[in-house]
C-alpha cells in the first residue's frame, strides 16, 4: 500500500498525518493564511522528512494514493464574520421578515446582508424583466456587494432570471459577480432553510476556492498520481470540482468525532462529548452508543439549513482567542489572533493576549519544546501584553492575572459542552486539538465530568479521524405520495447519476456499495423514520399530516482505514518521570511539578497530579486530585478524585 495523506487546516496550526504500511507519521505547521497552499506544502515537506528520510514533498507525494483535506476556515470565517458582502435578488417583499425569524438569523443576516436586498417585480415580459435585473444588480453591486443570491418564490421564474444573468453578465468577463441561483442549489419546499442555506454556501465559498484550486494545481505539477479530495461534515471525501463549500462546515470536527467513535469502541464508552480545542475555535460533537449525532437538516451557526450535517458546535474560544477587560469583567474571544501574528509568545508582532501566553506563563508550556521543539516561545513578551492589557487595567498583580485568565478560558470551554452532559456521570470527555489536553481537566471539572480521555494522536486526532472516510455520494428526491411508477423514474435517474459521479473519481458504479433508503421527515425537518428500500418502496409513503418522503441513494467506494485497537488500563505500574517544572498553582504558590513523557511510559503505567504530561505536539495539564493512566496504545485516560 502506498502512503494516504490527511490534512486538516486550522485558523492557527495546519496537521499532517500520513498512514503507510509502517505506521502513522504526522507533524504540524504554522497555517499561513494569506497563502494556504503554504503552508499545505509545508506541512507535507515537514512529514516527508519523518516519513522517507528526506524533506523532499515530490517523493513523498509520488509514492501517495490518496490526500484527503479538511478545513476549518469557512468555520472560522463565519465564526469572526470575514468574508464576501452578500447581495440579495429577491421578488418577495417580505423576505426579511420570513429569513429573520429569530435573534440568531436576525443577528447573522444583518452582518452578512444587512441592508444589500434588492426586491424586483418578476414579471413575465421577457424585456421588462431582463431590465429589471440589470438595474437590480446595478444597484446592489454600488452597494458593494460582492457575490450575489438570487431568491425568487417561484423555481421557473428563477430560471428565467438566470438565463437573463447568463446573457447580460457572461461569467468569464473579468467583471462579473459570482451568483447562486436558491432553487438550483437546494431543492428544499422549506423556503427559510433553502435561502439560509444559499446565503451561507455564497459567504463560504471563497474562502476554500482560493486555495484549493491552488493547492491542486501545484499539486498537479508534483504528477500526483489522484486528485485532492475535500473532506466533509457528512464523513465523506468528494474531489474539490465536486465539493460543496457548506458541507465542508465543520468538516475537520467531522474527521475528529469518527475518531472518536473508534475511539469508544475501542475502549466500550457509552457517551463521549469531544471538544476540539483549535487557535480560533472549540468544536464540541458526541458520540452516543457508537452513533455520531447529527441533523437531518443540520444546523451552521445555529441557523437551520437544508444539509444533513453531524452536530459540530463551534464556540470562539481556542487557543489565540484574545482576552479583554470589558467593564471591569475578563472576556473571552470571539475573535483570534490566529497564526499572523498569533499570540504575543510566537515573536510575531501579537499584541494581544491569549491562554497560550498564560499557560507559558503559569510554567505549564516549556518555551524550547513547543511544536516538538520547532518554535520558541518568549515568555517576556507575554509578561508584556498581559500586564498591559489585562493587569493594568483590572488593578492586579501579573500573577493573579494568570489566574484569572485561566479559570475565565476553562469556564468559557466548559460551557461549549455542559449542557450535553449526562446527569448520571456517563459522560467521557474527549480531548484533542493543540488546546485540549492543556484545557481539558480544568472545564471537566467545571462542567461536571469525571472522566477525561486524551488521545496520542490528540495534537493531530481530527487529521486522523479523516483516515475512517470514504468516496461517497447522496441522492435525494422527494417522492411524497408518488406511484411506483414515479419513484422508478427517479431511482434510474439516481443510478445514471451516480455512475458519472464515481467515473469522474475514478471508480466504476459496479465496485460500489450501493444503500436505497426510504426517510420520513418531519414538519421541523427532522428525521421520523428510515426504511431500506433496495427492492421497491416500504408501504409507508403515506406519512402523516406535515411529514414528506424522500428516497436516498448512497453510492459509497470504500478507501483503507486504519484499525485502532485498545483495552482498558488497569494502573498497575508508576509512571516515571525524568524532570520537573515551576508551575503557578491556585493557591497563587509555585511548585514543583513531575513532568511525564508521555513516550517514554509503559501501558497501564500511573500517578496523580497536579502532573504535566508531554505528549507528540501537546502538552497535558493534570490538576491536584486528578488521576492519570496510560493505555497499551499511548492514550491517556484521566479521571478526577475531588
Amino acid at each position: 500500500m502506498d502512503y494516504l495523506i490527511n490534512i486538516d487546516n486550522g485558523g492557527t496550526l495546519t496537521d499532517v498525518c500520513v498512514a503507510g504500511e509502517e505506521g502513522i507519521f504526522y507533524t504540524k505547521t504554522l497555517t499561513t493564511p494569506t497563502d494556504l497552499s503554504e503552508c499545505f506544502f509545508t506541512g507535507i515537506t515537514q512529514a516527508a522528512e519523518d516519513v522517507i528520510g528526506e524533506a523532499d514533498p515530490t517523493a513523498l507525494l509520488q509514492k501517495t494514493d490518496i490526500i484527503r483535506y479538511s478545513s476549518t476556515q469557512g468555520t472560522n470565517a463565519l465564526v469572526e464574520r470575514k468574508g464576501p458582502a452578500i447581495g440579495i435578488v429577491t421578488d418577495d417583499k417580505d423576505f426579511r421578515e420570513q429569513i429573520r425569524f429569530d435573534e440568531t438569523t436576525s443577528s447573522l443576516f444583518d452582518e452578512l446582508v444587512g441592508e444589500r436586498v434588492s426586491v424586483i417585480d418578476a414579471v413575465d415580459d421577457v424585456e421588462k424583466l431582463d431590465a429589471t435585473v440589470v438595474q437590480a444588480v446595478n444597484t446592489l453591486t454600488t452597494a458593494g456587494a460582492e457575490r450575489l443570491v438570487v431568491a425568487v418564490t417561484d423555481e421557473a421564474k428563477e430560471k428565467a432570471i438566470k438565463r437573463i444573468f447568463l446573457r447580460r453578465f457572461p461569467r468569464h468577463l473579468l467583471g462579473s459577480v459570482p451568483v447562486l441561483f436558491s432553487w438550483e442549489f437546494a431543492p428544499d419546499s422549506l423556503r427559510s432553510r433553502r435561502l439560509w442555506s444559499a446565503i451561507l454556501n455564497t459567504f463560504l465559498h471563497p474562502t476554500l476556492e482560493r486555495f484549493l484550486y491552488s493547492a491542486e494545481h501545484r499539486l498537479r505539477a508534483q504528477k500526483v498520481k489522484n486528485p485532492l479530495l475535500i473532506y466533509r461534515n457528512d464523513g465523506a471525501s468528494s474531489r474539490v470540482a465536486k465539493s460543496v463549500a457548506l458541507k465542508t462546515y465543520s468538516s475537520g470536527p467531522r474527521g475528529g468525532l469518527e475518531g472518536t467513535r473508534a475511539l469508544a469502541e475501542a475502549y466500550g464508552i457509552p457517551h463521549v462529548l469531544m471538544i476540539d480545542v483549535g487557535g480560533t475555535t472549540t468544536d464540541v460533537g458526541a458520540v452516543e452508543d457508537l452513533r455520531i449525532a447529527s441533523d437531518r437538516r443540520g444546523r451552521v451557526g445555529g441557523v437551520p439549513i437544508s444539509f444533513e450535517l453531524s452536530d459540530v458546535r463551534s464556540k470562539g474560544v481556542g487557543g489565540s482567542s484574545i482576552f479583554r477587560v470589558v467593564d471591569g469583567q475578563i472576556q473571552v474571544g470571539p475573535d483570534s489572533v490566529g497564526a499572523a501574528p498569533g499570540p504575543a509568545c510566537f515573536g510575531f508582532g501579537g499584541t494581544e493576549a491569549t491562554i497560550t501566553d498564560v499557560n507559558l506563563l503559569l510554567g505549564i508550556l516549556n518555551p524550547e519544546t513547543y511544536l516538538n521543539g520547532a518554535m520558541r516561545l518568549d515568555p517576556e513578551r507575554s509578561k508584556q501584553v498581559i500586564e498591559k492589557n489585562i493587569a493594568g487595567p483590572l488593578s492586579i498583580d501579573l500573577d493573579e492575572a494568570l489566574l484569572r485568565l485561566e479559570k475565565a478560558h476553562a469556564k468559557k470551554i466548559a460551557e461549549t459542552f455542559a449542557e450535553q452532559v449526562r446527569p448520571d456521570g456517563s459522560t467521557t470527555l474527549a480531548a484533542f486539538g493543540g488546546g485540549g489536553p492543556m484545557s481539558a481537566c480544568l472545564a471537566a471539572r467545571a462542567a461536571g465530568v469525571r472522566q477525561v480521555l486524551v488521545p496520542r494522536l490528540a495534537a493531530v486526532f481530527s487529521a486522523y479521524g479523516i483516515s475512517f472516510s470514504d468516496i461517497a455520494q447522496n441522492y435525494e428526491a422527494d417522492v411524497t405520495g408518488l406511484s411506483e411508477a414515479e419513484v422508478e423514474e427517479f431511482r434510474k435517474d439516481f443510478l445514471d447519476r451516480a455512475e458519472r459521479y464515481m467515473f469522474q473519481e475514478g471508480y466504476a458504479l459496479k465496485d460500489c456499495t450501493l444503500t436505497w433508503s426510504l426517510i420520513v421527515e418531519n414538519a421541523d425537518g427532522s428525521e421520523g423514520a428510515r426504511y431500506r428500500a433496495d427492492k421497491g418502496l416500504p408501504d409507508v409513503n403515506r406519512p402523516s399530516e406535515g411529514q414528506r418522503t424522500f428516497l436516498d441513494l448512497e453510492a459509497r467506494h470504500a478507501l483503507p482505514h486504519p484499525e485502532l485497537k485498545a483495552t482498558l488500563p488497569t494502573a498497575d505500574d508508576k509512571a516515571t518521570s525524568e524532570s520537573v517544572r515551576t508551575v503557578l498553582g491556585a493557591d497563587g504558590q509555585r511548585m514543583d511539578i513531575p513532568v511525564v513523557v508521555l513516550e517514554d511510559q509503559a501501558p497501564n503505567a500511573a500517578g496523580m497530579g497536579p502532573a504535566i504530561i508531554e505528549g507528540p505536539f501537546f502538552t497535558a495539564r493534570v490538576p491536584e486530585d486528578w488521576e492519570f493512566v496510560f493505555s497499551d496504545t499511548g492514550d491517556l485516560l484521566l479521571t478526577d478524585h475531588a
